[in-house]
């Protein structure tokens, strides 16, 4: 894993200032790569890439990058192809490998395939190519577990692993309204527009070229929920059994240690045990804990995990004085604020796990493909009553009936507010305004931001073009399109999340569920396999119920890596939090109203999301847009590369 960037002209003129461009690209995303740094240009000056290492697959001063194979094609890449060692044994008598690493895989297969390659590609990558007729082609994972971010100013497309290397370039660092409204939403934003105008994410998926003076970018691979109703329960989870061991076992693929975040939910639980009965398994675990309070400590599932995986536990205690001294660096790695609080423990934990490894398996996905949020199961209780007193619960393939999922109502206690809230707001109406309903986070966000600027129709219009897209799901179940949609959103904004706080201490996450292998053949599985009765991974857990402890495939708090913003936030860390709000240029913000805001850390719930959404959106214009002057100055006071 590593970090890339660089620069291409359109027209395939030069690219103005390049030798200085690459180098400030490369320093602004150093962290990426603490291992190694080089650049390649095209001999007129119309191209070039800037690469950041951090070694783990061929750790030989041969696989640097960028690299140029034989036929005269340059990458820049970030990532891990896990059947690597497959390819090359196919491509072989095409090409003369002089290097044991993936990335010259990339150049073998791109040279046999062209654009097809990424269908041979098995992993987890972003990359860029300047091939020797001119063509430039850069790509990204199917699920977008490596980011690949780029903008267009001028005749320049500008790229990198980190938006933060493309601000340099933009005319202005300002905030794209569109993004901002999804982001106050959902916080996430749900295509390719980011918090910063101007700037674009290629979507999982997605590759782009640049050839003969035009710009395309197409999509390469998608999910189809293509439901399977000819085998019975017992096959499915046999043949689950043997891909998702198949995708641990490549996914150890390393010539460094590998260990597991351990959070002691199922997910990562499960990881770290089928691991641990492979021998490339480094048997270290690490896991991050509240122990001042302890309804947010998880450490003693964690414990029990490990222990069944054969592992050393390792765990670091997070206390307030972490959070006033971490946050702003947890937000600036970020590059946008995105999804919940978890990314601030996760990023402890992960500076833990860099102290004594420098790869680590993590769970993520398991709740978007096998159904673990408690939401679905609210959207059911809904449903399966509406079905009850319409007489409709036996018709078709159903998933729950009011008596199947009662058993299981229980995991919801913690979640009373948002069934109020969702009750308050009507009842029985169409599937796509009640899912909107479920995951929308600016309810109660009226006072705080300045609606009137922002196009909150429009983003309700994009939600639904996703959630109610017959191309991926047939409406078989509401279940199919509600983990559609998050496997297609929420998804990107956790892996988001997963590489920079990673990333942040030169650590590489790898996420074995997020195989296409596994994913392709989950979307086959119909929903009353998936979600039988409404229990949250029910597949998941009767599949792997031999091989998980029964404390942790019976627990009913898994909480998601809750923080005690709360506690902190009206006790130890009050000033602390008043103190970022209060500063001038605050006072000024487009679009927020800070007293509003300010309010909220008196009176907000115990597991509040708003609050930490206000507070990274603060941070983020103190880092980024206050700032903006210093971080067009990088590109004026570094170095030309050499």
């Amino acid at each position: 894993m590593c970090g890339i960037a660089g620069a291409t002209s359109i027209s395939g003129r030069p690219v103005a200032r390049l030798g200085q461009t690459l180098a400030a690209m490369s320093q602004l995303i150093a962290h990426r790569g603490p291992d190694g740094h080089g650049f390649w240009r095209t001999s007129d000056g119309s191209c070039g890439l800037a690469h950041r290492r951090l070694s783990i697959i061929d750790l030989t001063e041969a696989a640097a990058q960028p690299m140029v194979g034989q036929d005269g094609t340059a990458i820049a890449y970030n990532g891990e192809i896990y059947n690597y060692l497959e390819l090359q044994r196919e491509l072989k008598d095409g090409w003369s490998f002089r290097t044991a690493s993936d990335t010259e895989t990339i150049l073998a297969a791109y040279a046999k395939w062209g654009l097809d390659c990424l269908s041979h590609l098995r992993g987890m990558f972003a990359f860029a190519l300047r091939d020797a007729g001119g063509r430039f082609f850069a790509a990204r994972d199917r699920f977008g577990i490596k980011p690949f971010y780029y903008a267009v100013v001028g005749d320049v497309l500008y790229f990198a692993s980190e938006m933060k290397a493309l601000l340099p370039f933009l005319p202005e660092v300002a905030t794209d309204p569109d993004a901002l409204a999804e982001y106050l939403t959902f916080q996430y934003t749900i295509g390719e527009q980011t918090l910063f105008k101007g700037v674009r994410t290629l979507l999982p998926g997605h590759a782009l070229t640049i050839e003969n003076g035009t710009l395309r970018v197409f999509r390469y691979w998608d999910v189809h929920y293509e439901l399977d109703w000819s085998h019975s329960p017992r096959w499915f989870g046999e043949e689950l059994r043997g891909r998702l061991e198949d995708s641990v076992r490549v996914h150890l693929r390393s010539d460094v240690p590998v260990g597991a975040y351990v959070s002691g939910g199922v997910d990562s639980s499960l990881i770290a045990i089928l691991a641990g009965r492979e021998p490339a398994a480094a048997r270290v675990g690490f896991h991050g804990k509240f122990t001042e309070f302890p309804g947010y400590d998880e450490s003693g599932y964690a414990e029990i995990a490990c222990a069944a995986a054969d592992t050393k536990l390792h765990v670091t205690d997070i206390v307030a004085s972490d959070f006033r001294d971490e946050i702003a660096k947890v937000i600036y790695h970020l590059d946008t604020p995105v999804a919940g609080p978890g990314s601030f423990p996760q990023y402890m934990v992960s500076r833990l796990a860099s102290q004594h490894v420098k790869v680590v398996l993590g769970g993520q996905g398991g709740d978007e493909i096998f159904g673990g949020y408690a939401r679905y199961l609210i959207a059911y209780l809904e449903q399966s009553l509406k079905a009850s007193i319409d007489g409709t619960q036996r018709n078709g393939n159903f998933v729950v009936t009011p008596e199947s999922i009662i058993p299981h109502l229980t995991v919801l206690q913690e979640y009373k507010p948002l069934i109020r809230q969702l009750f308050s707001k009507g009842l029985f109406g169409p599937l796509d305004e009640r899912y909107f309903r479920l995951i929308e986070r600016s309810v109660d966000m009226q006072t705080e931001v300045d609606w009137r600027s922002l196009d909150r129709e429009g983003v309700f219009a994009r939600f639904q073009s996703i959630f109610n897209s017959e191309r991926n799901v047939h409406k078989e179940a509401y279940f199919d399109s509600m983990t559609h949609f998050d496997f297609k959103c929420l998804l990107p904004a956790l892996l988001q999340v997963e590489d920079r706080m990673s990333m942040a201490h030169g650590l590489e996450s790898r996420v074995p569920l997020l195989d296409h292998s596994v994913v392709e053949f989950a979307a086959t599985i119909p929903a009353d396999v998936k979600f039988k009765g409404g229990q949250m991974k029910h597949f998941l857990k009767t599949t792997f119920a031999q091989d998980l402890p029964g404390e942790i495939v019976n627990r009913r708090d898994k909480m998601g890596f809750p923080v005690p913003l709360k506690e902190w936030f009206g006790g130890e860390l009050r000033d602390f939090v008043s103190d970022i709000f209060m500063t001038q240029k605050n006072r000024s913000r487009e679009f927020f109203d800070t007293n509003a805001i300010l309010a909220n850390f008196d009176t907000g719930e115990r597991f509040s999301r708003k609050t930490w959404g206000l507070l990274s959106l603060e941070l983020w214009h103190q880092l980024f847009h206050d700032r903006a002057a210093e971080m067009r100055k990088t590109l004026d006071e570094t170095p030309p590369a050499p």
